[in-house]
């Protein structure tokens, strides 16, 4: 059997940390190479976690990055390119150019490769997908962990009668088979989407679901065709966030030092108010993506880096349209920004029913770039 290459990106953040000690530890028979696309301006607390998780895992995490040769940091090296054109939520260059291609540059050939993705069971998006057909995602956080490709076809309504007799013949055993059997046969309708039927079956059992993938990958060319076995086809565990950080502190790695909460005060009616504020994701210390409180956490927490941050803005490119970081930063405008940020925490804290600030902010995790996050 041809060889099957593991791979896992750590792109700086809590998911893919904490996934690559998961597997570790759970799957310890993974050869899983690491890898980490920099940027050249990540915060300091990203390659401390590096580091840290150097150690743990007793492996190197092989550094990535575009433009080599260049005598610029690789966003410098591309920005010179493209004239000083910023990078924005409509022209994300940046993850182009120094996220996917130098991924894509490293996996190249068409030996078989498996990614693994930090996605938790929490969320809903399913993240990069790489067009290269020798390049196959697995979503071990995910109750599915098969990627949306990968389900579209085992669900087609074409493959229903093979489906059954997989079933039939890898899962004689279980005691729901003439209830998975009768849902398999069920044809794909406005009335019954592919979700729903994923969500039923997998219901009916996560074990027998992957064992009847697996048994199906094996008639096609995706690359766990090529391998004898996959032990992640009996997870039945589902991660969400809670878990992840917890993960991160026992074992030592630590969670990075950019997701913990800073107090900022602000009056509201009259009052002066406790809000807490942080970064919500990994990745360039000015990434566009960043809600404005983002913005006047990093003034107030890294201001060296924000003056950074300003000097790029010119000749009319912004990274928020309608607002240079010179207006954000002004003591006014960053006030405004604690006060709508206090009062639209209170308004989610009310709506989770959650004590943990962590909780609520989902939203602006969401805002990202799945290729950043993970």
């Amino acid at each position: 059997m041809t060889k099957v290459k593991h791979v896992l990106g750590i792109s700086g953040g809590k998911d893919s940390a904490a996934l690559a000690i998961y597997l570790k530890d759970s799957y310890p028979q993974l050869d899983i190479e690491y890898y980490s696309c920099d940027t050249g301006k990540e915060l300091d607390e990203t390659y401390q976690l590096i580091d840290n998780l150097e150690v743990y895992l007793g492996k190197k995490v092989k550094i990535l990055r575009g433009a080599e040769g260049s005598q610029e940091d690789p966003f410098d090296h591309f920005l010179s390119v493209l004239g000083g054109y910023l990078p924005s939520a409509t022209s994300r260059w940046c993850t182009k150019k120094l996220k996917l291609e130098p991924f894509e540059k490293y996996i190249a050939g068409t030996d078989p490769v498996i990614s693994y993705v930090g996605i938790r069971g929490d969320e809903d998006r399913e993240g990069y997908i790489s067009k290269k057909s020798n390049i196959q995602s697995i979503f071990p956080f995910r109750k599915n962990i098969w990627s949306a490709d990968v389900i579209a076809k085992v669900l087609d309504n074409k493959t229903i009668p093979f489906i059954k007799k997989l079933y039939q013949e890898y899962c004689s055993q279980s005691l729901k088979l003439d209830r998975i059997i009768e849902v398999v046969s069920l044809p794909l309708n406005d009335d019954f989407p592919r979700g729903q039927k994923l969500d039923t079956l997998l219901e009916l059992g996560i074990k027998d679901f992957n064992r009847v993938v697996f048994a199906f990958l094996k008639t096609t060319d995706y690359p766990l065709a090529k391998a004898d076995s996959f032990p992640l086809i009996d997870n039945e565990e589902v991660l969400v966030r809670e878990d992840i950080f917890r993960i991160l502190r026992e074992s030592g790695v630590g969670v990075p030092a950019y997701y913990e909460q800073k107090e900022y005060h602000v009056e509201i009616d009259g009052v002066l108010e406790t809000g807490y504020y942080s970064r919500s994701r990994s990745g360039c210390f000015f990434c566009f993506f960043q809600q404005r409180i983002e913005w006047v956490w990093l003034f107030e927490n890294h201001p060296t880096l924000y003056a950074k941050a300003v000097k790029y803005e010119k000749d009319g490119y912004t990274w928020h349209q309608g607002e240079t970081l010179e207006e954000v930063c002004t003591e006014e405008r960053r006030t405004s920004i604690k006060r709508e940020h206090f009062l639209r925490m209170k308004r989610n804290k009310a709506r989770t029913k959650s004590d943990f600030l962590i909780d609520i902010l989902e939203e602006a995790e969401q805002e990202g770039c799945a290729a950043c996050f993970i």
